[in-house]
């Protein structure tokens, strides 16, 4: 079954094309382009106008235009639109309002794609489920995830971000939602927001694409909660908390392990047993909104716990592996990639998670195993980024850090304020340290690499772990120091 017919693309963009075809896919990159997708001509950095014939060559069966291109023929398959954007999103809409399918979007400063995946993991046995693959959470990305959705989903989680006011409530308005999620709220993208105020009204504006009836689950406990619980109250949402010691959905015990969490939760339902297999508290407050969710939706419990066990943090999101550097002996080194995103609640949740895994002794050439960071600047956080940077200092799990090495301009703040003993090297850019990177790691150690993608310390991941061979890290049952709360 196609996704989109010539006919149904025509009716929901009010376009026009010279010929009928059926599209399998939708895609806006010549480079990830599968044979019978559509590609949709989107301008950003280039204009995919001087794409579409290398599109139609590699076995697009239509492109969305506004204009027919340079050396294409009159008679291609070309849906021809006035705005292409326009097009994608009138295609996205289309999308929600043909299938049955509950929707749940999810925004947040922090934990935005975890919890997206972990929604994916939790419903992938109850259901056809249909998510972006990367972080597809912008102006192009949301209509692009929902005009891909076939018909026959019975769920979608879309994510939602935002740069700058006024982005999200469109966005959400286009998904139609049944559940609309707000990780947290935190400093991020302060350059765009007076404060954490005008952060959490722009969070809050998601509950404006709920429909009547939807359900908004929201974070307990912050400084801002009651400007979300506000909005919800503004909407009509049906609002359901979670994370703090009086919310809907709270953790009531668990064991914090290297590995994985194991948490009871304290329900309006009672008492629910889950796990999570990866370590940090923060991922399971995270699982807290996903099991609210499931809630939300009348699931199975059961089946919505198990299949919340099944999730695994992505690359770049606090995967760990380990790096075998001896294969003969089996020794190395722990590495955590988090290169992807930062801001200074996803820097403390990575760092608490690093100061609770247990480094080896004695199998490298410094005997005493270390815990070691190498943070990379967090952009985007306005006048107030050096001392957002070298507060990094006072954090409580700082103390279990062995030496922290410091990337970019703006992780110069810390670097200065650190304690000579954990005061490692300061470059301005990645690249900079990649040619000694053997020099700071050693067996035995676990290595947390984090920085927001501009500041490409995902290179010091890929140096990394060309310093052996990669494994995943064996799942076992490991009780933090801190033992149940």
């Amino acid at each position: 079954m196609a996704l989109w017919t010539s006919a149904e693309a025509v009716a929901a963009t009010g376009g026009q094309t010279p010929v009928a075809w059926a599209a399998q896919g939708v895609s806006i990159d010549t480079r990830s382009l599968k044979p019978g997708d559509l590609f949709v001509a989107l301008k950003d950095l280039r204009d995919g106008h001087d794409f579409v014939a290398q599109a139609l060559a590699a076995g697009a069966a239509a492109a969305l235009v506004s204009r027919i291109p340079e050396g294409v023929a009159a008679d291609a398959p070309l849906l021809l639109v006035p705005d292409v954007l326009q097009g994608l999103e009138a295609l996205g809409r289309a999308a929600r309002a043909r299938t049955q399918a509950r929707v749940i979007g999810v925004t947040g400063s922090v934990g935005k794609t975890s919890t997206k995946e972990m929604l994916r993991a939790m419903l992938a046995g109850q259901g056809r489920v249909h998510a972006a693959e990367a972080s597809y959470n912008n102006h192009w990305g949301v209509p692009l995830t929902l005009a891909r959705m076939p018909i026959e989903t019975d769920f979608a989680v879309i994510e939602i971000g935002m740069n700058h006011p006024g982005e999200i409530a469109p966005l959400a308005r286009m998904a139609d939602l049944d559940v609309a999620v707000i990780t947290t709220v935190a400093p991020a993208h302060l350059f765009a927001f007076e404060n954490l105020e005008g952060i959490a009204v722009e969070k809050a504006a998601i509950l404006d694409g709920l429909r009547p009836g939807g359900v908004a689950v929201l974070p307990e406990g912050l400084g801002v909660s009651p400007i979300l619980l506000a909005k919800a109250t503004e909407t009509g949402a049906q609002a359901v908390t979670f994370a703090a010691k009086d919310a809907d959905w709270q953790i009531a015990s668990a064991q914090w392990g290297e590995e994985a969490s194991t948490v009871q939760a304290a329900t309006p339902k009672g008492r629910r047993l889950f796990r999570v297999q990866s370590p940090g508290q923060h991922f399971a407050v995270n699982a807290l909104a996903v099991l609210a969710v499931a809630e939300a939706l009348h699931l199975d419990p059961a089946l919505s716990a198990q299949g919340l066990g099944r999730w695994l943090p992505p690359a770049g999101r606090g995967q760990r592996e380990r790096i075998i550097t001896d294969p003969v002996e089996e020794i190395g080194f722990d590495l955590i990639d988090d290169a992807f995103n930062a801001n200074p609640a996803s820097m403390t949740a990575s760092l608490d998670v690093l100061s609770i895994l247990q480094p080896t002794d004695n199998i490298g050439r410094v005997a005493k195993g270390r815990r070691i960071a190498i943070l990379g600047d967090m952009l985007e956080l306005g006048e107030t980024e050096l001392a957002l940077h070298a507060a990094i200092a006072t954090h409580p799990a700082m103390a279990q850090i062995a030496l922290v090495h410091c990337v970019g301009p703006r992780m110069k703040a810390l670097h200065a304020v650190l304690p000579s003993p954990k005061r490692g090297e300061w470059v301005e850019t990645a690249a900079e340290l990649l040619p000694r990177v053997r020099s700071l790691v050693d067996a035995g150690d676990v290595v947390l690499v984090k920085g927001s993608k501009g500041i490409k310390v995902s290179l010091l991941v890929e140096a990394i772990r060309k310093l052996g061979q990669p494994q995943a890290v064996e799942k076992q049952d490991v009780k933090d120091a801190k033992g149940a709360e």
